[in-house]
């Protein structure tokens, strides 16, 4: 899943010297920790979108009971079947820190990681075939969901992780439609508290 440097943009994300509006930036920075992201560069192109999603997907990311390395596994799965390198970019290292392994992101990237018992115990075999089944076919079938409904505790972290896979599937689609560039394409802008 390595993303073409000849790819270009379908739009540019707005440079430092048009980003705007001053609140919504800080928003979105401070949910970064202080830094804004080619996406959120590309985001900001509709401020009343990017409110939104800065809303939303800051709950998704820090508001959750699901556990955090079941949520960045769904997000990883969802980045290798939607092909969504700057998905992966930005969440296999979240994966890492929440308790995977580099073993496990090598693992996903193979055929049927779903199946695979060596790399994945089986509630993280479970989320893997539930994030491939809602991003290839959408409809998910009985015996999918039944894994999951039998390993997660209960409803709340069932409709989490469903949430999480539909959001992410909304967001790699996203970045994958407009071609959205890497960060190594338009440097990270880190942004001092106040600015």
């Amino acid at each position: 899943m390595d993303p073409s440097p000849n790819t270009p943009t379908r739009i540019a994300p707005i440079p430092d010297t048009a980003l705007g509006p001053p609140d919504l930036v800080q928003a979105i920075a401070a949910r970064r920790g202080g830094t804004l992201l080619n996406l959120d560069r590309m985001l900001l192109r509709s401020p009343v979108f990017a409110t939104g999603w800065n809303g939303f997907m800051g709950a998704i990311r820090t508001q959750l009971s699901l556990d955090p390395c079941l949520r960045e596994l769904a997000i990883c799965t969802v980045a290798v079947e939607t092909d969504a390198a700057y998905e992966w970019s930005q969440h296999a290292p979240e994966f890492l820190a929440a308790g995977g392994s580099e073993a496990q992101l090598q693992a996903l990237q193979e055929p049927e990681p779903a199946a695979n018992s060596q790399a994945f115990d089986a509630t993280q075999r479970a989320v893997i075939a539930l994030a491939q089944a809602m991003t290839r076919e959408v409809r998910v079938d009985d015996a999918v969901f039944d894994a999951v409904r039998a390993l997660l505790p209960g409803p709340q972290q069932q409709v989490e992780l469903v949430g999480v896979i539909a959001s992410y599937n909304m967001v790699s689609r996203f970045l994958v439609a407009l071609q959205v560039p890497m960060e190594g394409g338009i440097e990270k802008t880190t942004l001092a508290s106040g600015a």
